[in-house]
């Protein structure tokens, strides 16, 4: 799939997650990736650049002061190539991929760690958490 076509895909997931959600995202900007770098890779010891379809970087909300003046925007990438593969192996669409890992990424801006999203994704957490 190329570039643009990922991209806008990626818009319609976005605009289909839930109100809920979306309502308490702040100071966020998503970009789209081919590839995550090698620093990236390295920084989180992955191994192979096909394991990682997302990356949140930024201040989580619930580590953040009331203040965001002057402060950038908390980013969430989505690497395509990686996206797309698993979409594949897993017998996927890619829009089911790109979803999962936005909710996935989104958890981690709401300062989730591993373990409760893995939780939250199995049905084993509380929804009151979003």
């Amino acid at each position: 799939m190329d570039r643009d076509t990922f991209s806008q895909l990626t818009e319609q997931v976005f605009d289909a997650l839930p109100d809920l959600l979306l309502a308490k995202v702040d100071n966020v900007v998503f970009v789209v990736e081919e590839w995550p770098d090698e620093e990236t890779l390295a920084a989180m010891g992955i191994d192979s650049r096909l394991d990682l379809l997302g990356l949140y970087q930024g201040v989580p909300l619930d580590e953040r002061s009331h203040d965001l003046s002057g402060s950038l925007p908390d980013q969430i990438f989505l690497y395509q190539r990686p996206i797309e593969y698993w979409a594949e192996v897993d017998d996927l669409p890619v829009y089911d991929v790109i979803y999962d890992t936005l909710v996935h990424e989104i958890g981690h801006h709401f300062g989730f760690d591993e373990d409760q999203l893995t939780a939250l994704e199995n049905g084993d957490g509380d929804s009151d958490d979003w």
